[in-house]
């Protein structure tokens, strides 16, 4: 889809603009909004309303033709419920059902004029983006593997959306196709079969996006960890005939001294659950258990075609956790990089394994903050459902003003998160009788538990982790991958520039 934004006034109006078709407003008791007026030169728009066709209720639509003293084919009505309060959830189902409409049609391009400036606690900025994002998910195929493609996209192919500050709107635009594309880029990954999204193909992946926005990059190999005592995430791998891979990429917007922030992603590209195997119903969703990997890679594909003046970097420990002979057993002990001992009682407890070497390893680039991803426990789908990331940071001045900076950005992108309790009570869940941690607690608060677990390997920097396993993807009829949260660790980096 190609979007442009555009201003319309007295000497350039929205009557004259010459489009295959115009989407406007209309409310709840047969109101209209400003745009809606502005094409309504013979009052056929009114009469539409007058006549019941549309009841303006959110989401409703009725498409009208020849409209006199229009210059566009078409006029779409589009239902945004009561003019008092315009909703964001009023505003987004009115962005979906303009797109549905726009995809059944033989125009090719659209003009969308909706009030964006008026949705109830949100800014113009979030408008924008909500339009951008919508359509890219509207278009979006997971059709990659299949034989016989999908049919190509019919209808609108590109979209000028209406705005009187079109000016101040065309960076937001911009990024906003960016965050879109970061997120197509994390769902294509999400939804590729765990035999060709290896660890391997994150590498080859990561290489592509360094070669194409110029960043830094190093891949490390099964030695070369070994040669850094990555014990916990090696002993993940070990099962695997697939080799693990540890990916570092670096975006060096910012200037040269400026400490970074860091992205530390989950990359199990399959999930077993080793020698603790999973139930059979249902594993095959545990190729999405590398979607921290997958949002890092599609935030660097976003930040690299912002050219983001900020200096991030991206780990990704990317391994399979396989049984065999020769995988970790629950009642092992290894040694983390940081020389922490950890009794494993549950092997499928791996997320853990894997991030707390690439925490470790986190401490060399001296960063202004590490946010790791992943999705890492069921019991947050329990506490949180499919539309809030867990987060959880340390309960001090800087990690509170962290968190902050992370639940405000996903209020911003949509994306949102929802802060949780850490502490030593939940600590002391994970003691172990023979190591210095257990990977799991005892029974209760799971997702808490996690979370204290990897906070052992943070103490010398600041740090927050979003929990993902509830909004990575969906289940049922709509499976696939959402490319969540790469709207909200973007704006988290964009509102740190």
């Amino acid at each position: 889809m190609d979007f442009s934004i555009k201003a319309f006034d007295t000497k350039n109006t929205l009557a004259a603009a010459k489009s295959g078709c115009v989407a406007v407003a209309v409310f709840e008791n047969k109101k209209l909004s400003t745009a809606a007026k502005a094409l309504d030169v013979n009052g056929d728009i009114t009469a539409a309303l007058k006549s019941g066709d549309i009841s303006g209720k959110a989401g409703s639509t009725l498409l009208l033709r020849g409209v006199a003293g229009v210059a566009a084919a078409r006029v779409l009505l589009v239902g945004m419920g009561a003019d008092e309060v315009l909703t964001e959830k009023n505003f987004s189902s009115a962005i979906g059902a303009t797109l549905k409409v726009f995809g059944t049609i033989g125009a090719q391009d659209a003009i969308i004029a909706f009030p964006l400036g008026d949705v109830k606690e949100r800014d113009l900025n979030w408008a924008l983006r909500a339009i951008v994002i919508g359509a890219n998910e509207a278009e979006f195929r997971s059709d990659a593997q299949k034989s016989k493609k999908e049919p190509a996209p019919t209808g609108v192919r590109k979209i000028t959306i209406a705005a009187t500050e079109a000016n101040q709107l065309k960076g937001t635009l911009a990024q906003s196709i960016a965050i879109a594309n970061g997120m197509n880029l994390t769902k294509e990954l999400g939804n590729l079969s765990p035999n060709v999204c290896t660890p391997t193909y994150l590498a080859n992946t990561a290489r592509k996006l360094a070669e194409d926005h110029g960043f830094d990059i190093e891949v490390l190999e099964r030695k070369q960890l070994e040669a850094l005592k990555m014990g916990s995430f090696l002993s993940v791998a070990k099962g695997s005939d697939e080799a693990p891979k540890f990916i570092v990429l670096k975006h060096n917007g910012g200037k040269a001294k400026d400490a970074p922030v860091v992205l530390v992603g989950k990359g199990i590209t399959f999930d077993t659950g080793g020698i603790s195997l999973k139930p059979g119903p249902n594993m095959d969703e545990m190729k999405y258990d590398m979607c921290g990997a997958g949002s890092v890679l599609g935030t660097f594909r976003a930040i690299g075609e912002m050219g983001l003046k900020l200096n991030v970097v991206g780990i990704v420990a990317a391994c399979e956790n396989m049984p065999s002979g020769r995988a970790t057993k629950p009642g092992d002990i290894v040694t983390a990089m940081s020389g922490t001992t950890i009794e494993i009682l549950n092997t499928d407890a791996e997320g853990r394994l894997i991030l707390c070497d690439a925490l470790t390893y986190a401490e060399r680039f001296k960063p202004a903050a590490v946010v790791d991803i992943a999705t890492l426990t069921g019991a947050c789908i329990v506490a949180l459902g499919h539309h809030t990331s867990g987060l959880f940071t340390r309960h001090d001045a800087a990690h509170d003003a962290l968190a902050e900076e992370l639940v405000d950005a996903g209020k911003q992108a949509g994306d949102v998160a929802w802060r949780f309790p850490l502490g030593e009570n939940y600590n002391e869940q994970l003691k172990s009788n023979f190591a210095d941690l257990a990977n799991i607690g005892t029974p209760g608060a799971a997702s808490i538990t996690a979370a204290c677990f990897l906070e052992n390997f943070t103490r010398k920097y600041t740090w927050a982790h979003l929990d993902i396993a509830g909004t990575a993807w969906k289940s049922g009829a709509q499976k696939g991958a959402t490319g969540r949260p790469v709207p909200l660790l973007t704006t988290f980096l964009l509102n740190r520039v």
